[in-house]
């Protein structure tokens, strides 16, 4: 008599169903797991590189790229006779400059003598500066501006002057400030004349004073800002490309 092979039970049966169910989940999250990450990859091969996207700051082209290549002639001959009588050296002393593209300066000076009726002492400088644009820094025209506002305040803060004032002046490049003051030096009373004038990224600081010797009267105020003024103009347009 034939027995029949012994059928497995019911509970082993499900037993080998769960096992193969449990064993088949693993590679679903593998699987799911590897698109995800292939998925996230792509979303940041179409995004721009952060460094790409970030644009250099601009900033605005300096107008000007030089200063006259002498400051002595940035004012006229005929100017200097009118200012500085009997001038020592009528063709100015130049400054010494490691860049005279970015500064410059130029004085004269001299001493009218005549005899019992009094002398009269004239002094005149100017000096030039000049900026470019950089990026990390700012442009031409912001950092004149800057300078600009410094050169005005120091002339303002000069030590031992009296009577100081300030006033704006108009028609000379960008913008101009003129500061007048007087100054008590060797037993006699100066008259002070500064004009400081911006014309886009180049500073102008000039400055013209003057004394009475021997009973002589000293010049006055008035006559020192119209001296000023009209030599500043001559070297606001002396700057190579301010005619332009």
């Amino acid at each position: 008599m034939q027995r029949s092979a012994p059928r497995p039970s019911r509970s082993r049966t499900r037993n080998r169903v769960r096992m193969l169910a449990c064993a088949a989940v693993p590679v679903m999250i593998v699987a799911a797991g590897c698109s995800s990450d292939s998925d996230d990859a792509a979303k940041d091969a179409d995004k721009p590189a952060a460094s790409a996207s970030k644009e250099a700051p601009k900033v605005a082209p300096a107008k000007f790229s030089s200063l006259p290549a002498d400051p002595c002639k940035s004012i006229a001959r005929k100017t200097i006779e009118d200012l500085v009588p009997k001038a020592k050296d009528k063709s100015g002393s130049s400054g010494k400059s490691s860049d005279i593209s970015t500064r410059g300066s130029c004085s004269w000076n001299g001493l009218d003598d005549n005899g019992v009726k009094g002398s009269q002492y004239r002094w005149l400088d100017i000096s030039f500066m000049r900026y470019d644009s950089d990026t990390g820094i700012g442009s031409g025209q912001d950092r004149a501006a800057d300078y600009y506002k410094k050169e005005v305040a120091k002339a303002r803060a000069t030590e031992g002057a009296k009577g100081t004032k300030a006033a704006p002046a108009s028609g000379i490049g960008t913008e101009a400030t003129t500061v007048t003051y007087s100054l008590t030096k060797t037993d006699e009373s100066f008259g002070y004349a500064t004009v400081v004038a911006r014309s886009e990224n180049v500073v102008i600081t000039l400055t013209y004073n003057g004394a009475g010797y021997a009973g002589a009267k000293s010049p006055a105020a008035s006559d020192l800002v119209k001296g000023a003024t009209k030599a500043t103009k001559e070297a606001v347009a002396a700057v190579p490309g301010a005619a332009g």
